[in-house]
């Protein structure tokens, strides 16, 4: 299980991400490409292009930690945007896993009863 406490920034790779790619191809992308520090336990999301599969990477006291999740049916909800890197919470990210779409923000509708049964 993947444990996510609400001081761990999470970072949303933003485009499709080759999932071949493993620990140090995933780390090398972050540490040159994206300019930011992969030794603060903070997660870094990567998704393929049928967004079908996430990968998370993060340092863990003393080592990477790679995590992934495949979907069999249906896609994540992957945010489209200029910006090479997205900063999410770590309820955005739960609900990304959970298959919701963490770019709207709404609630579910409200509902209205006339009566108590």
């Amino acid at each position: 299980m993947l444990t996510c406490d609400s001081k761990t920034q999470v970072f949303i790779v933003l485009g499709t991400t080759d999932m071949r790619k493993a620990v140090n191809g995933l780390s090398i992308m972050v540490a040159d490409s994206l300019d930011l520090d992969l030794f603060t336990g903070n997660f870094f999301v990567f998704c393929n292009r049928s967004r079908t599969i996430i990968k998370i990477l993060y340092w863990d006291n003393n080592g990477f930690c790679l995590w992934q999740k495949r979907l069999e049916k249906n896609r994540f909800f992957w945010p489209e945007s200029e910006l090479e890197v997205l900063e999410f919470s770590s309820r955005q990210l739960r609900w990304l896993l959970d298959g919701l779409d963490p770019i709207q923000t709404r609630g579910h509708p409200a509902l209205s009863y006339s009566t108590i049964l």
